[in-house]
């Protein structure tokens, strides 16, 4: 399915859910929000944790918290926001703040305390603490918000951890003496002895009786608790397996244990460690998915991390430190020498550098002077700077770029599609199996057939557990995304991961994209009759009108000559083509050779002149005064120092380059031929680039488009995959797929270079994880007894799927020691 044919939906929605443990819960929760009137499309991710609900018209929250809980899981709330209020003095003031608060957009529920004089807000993803203020403070009362602790989810995190380990334990110290007195007694026949003489076997049934129980009781109840319920529902889960497993092992050694004389002669055995040891891996495998899962989103963590916690404003003529929840737009900040920027700004005073690494993936500190933007977030070197603030909150880069990893790692790739519909089914086949393999065994099987029975349907019940698929897909992404936020790659949407690695040809903007995107006046030749510096003058006078980048260029030169400018009148854009203007009663008329043609004036006294420009990659513009031939203008675009290493690591990876330019074709082919570039499409209006990027499609099939995200957006558009070369604060680029934050191209061949590593790290696990199910089942089953005499104990069976697991996720972590290879222009 192609992602660009997807009409985007307006309303979206994010809900946290709880007790999902394996790929089947995640399509059994997709199933039921899906249900809910009006959901166009739902995509739970197991790792994250999170369901993302679209929809054509306002979702209900209420609806979609019912969906979920009836498929047996549960909707964590967001995080409550709290406010101080400051003004309440009765039960009325109370009312009126209430009342404020629930007006606002995505409020579920607002609770105000005189007593606390506090405002406690439940509600949606969607909701700024901003809003809230600003709606308190209209009401007439002040209101700011209580410092949250921004890794309270991750203490969250830790906590489940903790218990996590606490249960692992609990459950190996009471596992060890069961395993050590059955499977001991097996396999040393002068510990069996033992046992009889001090003990009696008996007794020691017993003792694992009890020691068993108090596993399956506390330790291992989780399994039950969830597995149960869900089978009562007919929508089994991992939980379930286990479950069932382990009870039909407990309950076998339950009759053995307190009445034998029911089962047949020869059948009379406990299974009491199997049951021990199952829970006890299987919490081992929890406890390392734990730790792994957490470490997968530390990327998240240190974004997150990079916000200032207080900044310094003017406040009345003094520099105050204040939260960061007090600065407002427009406020004055000061930022030292070794701080981290607390806002987005714009520089007023002062000079320094600039550490931007943080949101460019680039080591080497920017310089910023007056007028530059800084973004919050970044580390201050070496001067002091006074801002002032442009963006806060929610609306900042920092948080852009957050929320965008965030959607990114929970969003779906079209290659999950195959494996969401497998594991909807995997564990009522599973279940189906088990059962199977007990009536066959039992049926076909050698004496005694009831114990060779039960051992072998646990066996499959517990290596099948499908937790390994449910994670191979979302821990890469989340991995990978990560890795790429680091890097200053952002992907927008995570379907773009799978499509880049599949480009052909890698269509690139040249201004700006391969070139500095900022022009120099280089050549000014006048014709005879003409004096240079007031034909420079005249240029001048009339560029500065302009908004264009070659008319600032080559107003820069005329300031650097210390040339003052004329009053200009009568000046008017002519699209495509140039401008005009008059200046002192003369007509001037000044743009490319195709303009001068139009006007009738032959060009051909400056051809070779052109032509040699042309071939040194400059740009010629023309000048007529009174209808007159006056001037041959040379403008030059340096190209930036990173682009050929940038081309010569596309080509490495075995992709065509094509540049899309509106330049002239002899410029277009000199700069395409100093960078090695594969084919030009020249002379190219802005409109025209959709048409370039179709016929590459034609062509060679998947195309990236590079450019600014402004102007190209409609070819970003267009493109399979549209990346956008960003500024550091030009983030919110709503065409493109993919931005990469620093103005370097080498950022395209690093995303490439990612998306393919990506990729290739999902299929690895989808491999594994498949591969390993689809051969141990059968083993599990018993079908090598007949030849090898070999069966697989639950035992191993619990061990080599937890095993699954964490090789699933230690796999997906090795993207984050991801650096692509870099080449040396």
């Amino acid at each position: 399915m192609d992602s660009k044919n997807i009409k985007s939906s307006p309303y979206h929605e994010t809900l946290s859910i709880s007790g999902m443990t394996c790929a089947s819960c995640v399509g059994r929760v997709e199933k039921a929000l899906k249900k809910v009137d009006g959901v166009e499309s739902a995509a739970v991710n197991l790792a994250t944790e999170k369901a993302f609900v679209s929809s054509s018209k306002p979702l209900d929250l209420t609806e979609l918290t019912k969906a979920v809980e009836r498929a047996g899981y549960e909707v964590v709330v967001t995080q409550p926001i709290e406010l101080t209020i400051e003004g309440m003095t009765c039960a009325s003031c109370v009312a009126r703040v209430e009342k404020a608060l629930k007006k606002i957009e995505g409020v579920q529920q607002a609770n105000v305390n005189l007593a606390t004089e506090s405002a406690w807000i439940q509600g949606n993803a969607q909701l700024k603490s901003h809003d809230l203020i600003q709606a308190v403070k209209k009401a007439g009362y002040n209101a700011k918000l209580v410092e949250q602790n921004q890794s309270d989810r991750q203490e969250k995190k830790a906590s489940e951890q903790q218990q996590l380990k606490r249960d692992l334990i609990i459950s190996l110290m009471l596992a060890l003496p069961v395993f050590i007195l059955e499977m001991g007694s097996h396999i040393v026949p002068a510990f069996h002895m033992w046992i009889m003489h001090n003990i009696g076997i008996q007794q020691s049934w017993l003792i694992q009786f009890v020691l068993t129980s108090l596993i399956l009781i506390f330790p291992g109840r989780r399994f039950y608790q969830k597995g149960i319920p869900a089978l009562f529902r007919f929508a089994p889960d991992m939980n379930s397996l286990v479950a069932v497993g382990t009870l039909a092992a407990y309950g076998f050694s339950l009759v053995a244990t307190f009445i034998p004389q029911i089962l047949p002669q020869g059948t009379v055995h406990v299974y009491y460690e199997a049951a021990a040891v199952i829970v006890s891996l299987i919490l081992l495998g929890r406890y390392l998915e734990a730790k792994a899962k957490g470490r997968t989103s530390q990327a998240i963590q240190h974004l997150v991390g990079m916000q200032a916690k207080m900044a310094r404003i003017y406040r009345d003529g003094k520099v105050i430190e204040v939260p960061i929840a007090e600065v407002t737009t427009e406020m004055i900040v000061e930022i030292c020498p070794g701080e981290r920027v607390p806002v987005d700004g714009e520089v007023i005073e002062g000079q320094s550098y600039i550490d931007e690494s943080m949101i460019t993936g680039e080591p080497v500190p920017v310089k910023k002077h007056l007028g530059d933007q800084v973004v919050g977030g970044t580390v201050n070197q070496n001067g002091t700077l006074n801002i002032r603030a442009t963006a806060i909150g929610e609306s900042s880069v920092l948080a852009q770029i957050i929320r965008m990893v965030e959607q990114a790692q929970g969003s779906k790739l079209p290659i999950q599609a195959l494996v969401d519909k497998v594991t909807m089914w995997f564990v009522p086949v599973v279940m189906l199996l088990a059962t199977l393999t007990f009536l066959v065994w039992f049926v076909f099987g050698p004496e005694p057939a009831l114990t060779f029975s039960l051992v072998n349907a646990v066996a499959v019940l517990i290596i099948a557990c499908p937790c390994a698929m449910g994670l191979a897909t979302p821990t890469s992404i989340m991995v990978g995304t990560g890795r790429g936020a680091e890097m200053g790659v952002l992907f927008r949407k995570g379907e773009a991961l799978q499509l880049l690695q599949e480009a052909k040809v890698v269509a690139v903007d040249k201004t700006g994209t391969l070139t500095e995107g900022k022009p120099t006046l280089t050549d000014f030749h006048v014709q005879q009759g003409f004096e240079h510096q007031q034909v420079m003058r005249i240029v001048a006078s009339v560029e500065a009108k302009s908004e264009h980048p070659i008319a600032l260029a080559i107003v820069q030169a005329a300031q650097q000559q210390n040339i003052s400018l004329l009053p200009v009148t009568a000046f008017e854009s002519v699209t495509g083509s140039g401008i005009k203007a008059e200046v002192d009663g003369q007509k001037i008329q000044i743009g490319a050779d195709r303009y001068m043609q139009q006007l009738g004036l032959d060009v051909t006294s400056f051809e070779q002149e052109a032509a040699r420009l042309g071939q040194n990659g400059k740009t010629p513009i023309y000048v007529a005064i009174d209808q007159k031939l006056a001037a041959i203008i040379a403008v030059a675009d340096p190209i930036k120092e990173t682009t050929y290493a940038a081309i010569a690591a596309l080509h490495q990876l075995g992709l065509k380059v094509a540049m899309i330019t509106g330049d002239n074709r002899h410029t277009a082919q000199a700069i395409a031929a100093r960078l090695d570039i594969d084919q030009v499409v020249a002379e190219v209006l802005p409109d025209g680039k959709v048409d370039a990027v179709r016929q590459l499609q034609q062509q060679y099939g998947r195309v990236a488009f590079v450019g600014d995200g402004i102007n190209d957006a409609p070819a970003l558009a267009q493109a399979d995959i549209g990346l956008a070369i960003g500024t550091g604060t030009d983030v919110a680029i709503e065409a493109a797929d993919v931005v990469l934050m620093s103005g370097s191209l080498q950022g395209v061949p690093n995303a490439i270079a990612l998306s393919k590593a990506t990729i290739r790290n999902i299929r690895q696990n989808l491999f594994w994880a498949f591969v390993y199910n689809i051969a141990l089942i059968p083993i599990a089953a018993g079908v090598l007894y007949p030849v090898f005499g070999i069966l697989l104990s639950p035992i191993f069976a619990a061990g080599a799927m937890a095993l699954s697991s964490v090789f699933v996720l230690g796999n997906a972590l090795r993207l984050k020691y991801f650096h692509a290879a870099t080449i040396k222009a």
